[in-house]
């Protein structure tokens, strides 16, 4: 199951979404998101599906690279369709069974929600580098420097914790492992003794955390790493033609879900 999470990678290529600029690709996963969050029914989650199916084509992400990263969340999405599933009120679909068609609809379109939005949001890693990332999350909160703001602090925070997600996943991966090697159970008994049996993997893996962070922190001072200030980059960003059309297929998507919620579609 740790290996299936995915969040924080970075899968190289030369397709027009890896050479789209930071800064757009986070301005559209923000326009996605409140595009997910109008639609209202059958036809407008139909076509942020559509978008979503445009976005893994145009990246080169296969289906089965975001259906892997969702497996870490199955419990959060099945619990959300249960709930919506026994708790709307509406027209029973067996007489006696507290299922109801509105419940039925509720939750179907729920978990399209959940599964659209993380599979969105995990584009934007996929097809940026951490480095990158950075860039773009400092230019474009730049404004909040006048406002004595650490903009830069912020955003290397943000893409650091981004990068070791997966390597702390790796690394709790092989602590499991040398525990069960060493007779550890980790799923029998009931929660409490669940969570007791987590001990030997949290201490170890909070050990090897803080070692990393300070192995981090002295790379970055020995290299004379002072924050922001007076630092350049080998790549400016620059907008590119792309970017504008990308925009403008941002706004457009945004607008036509307005519309759409406007008519109850």
């Amino acid at each position: 199951m740790l290996r299936d999470i995915t969040l924080g990678q970075y899968f190289p290529g030369d397709t027009v979404a890896h050479r789209l600029d930071p800064r757009t690709k986070l301005a559209l996963v923000v326009l996605y998101i409140v595009g997910l969050f109008m639609a209202k029914n059958w036809i407008s989650y139909g076509l942020v599906f559509l978008v979503t199916i445009a976005c893994m084509a145009v990246s080169h992400i296969k289906l089965k690279t975001l259906t892997k990263g969702l497996k870490p969340l199955i419990i959060i999405i099945v619990l959300t369709a249960v709930l919506n599933l026994f708790y709307t009120p509406g027209t029973q679909i067996i007489e006696g069974v507290p299922m109801t068609w509105e419940g039925l609809k509720k939750a179907f379109l729920l978990v399209m929600r959940i599964m659209m939005l993380i599979s969105g949001t995990f584009l934007l890693t996929y097809t940026t580098s951490p480095i990158a990332l950075t860039d773009g999350l400092e230019k474009a909160m730049s404004p909040l420097k006048k406002l004595r703001f650490p903009v830069h602090e912020m955003s290397m925070m943000m893409s650091m914790a981004l990068r070791f997600i997966p390597t702390l996943t790796e690394e709790t991966d092989k602590i499991m492992s040398a525990q069960k090697a060493r007779g550890a159970d980790f799923e029998t008994g009931n929660l409490l003794q669940r969570a007791k049996a987590l001990i030997p993997i949290l201490v170890p893996l909070f050990v090897s955390a803080f070692r990393r962070a300070d192995e981090l922190a002295v790379a970055m001072e020995s290299r004379c790493y002072h924050g922001g200030e007076g630092r350049t980059r080998m790549k400016q960003l620059k907008y590119a033609a792309r970017d504008f059309i990308a925009y403008f297929l941002g706004i457009l998507f945004v607008v036509v879900m307005a519309v759409l919620r406007h008519y109850g579609l």
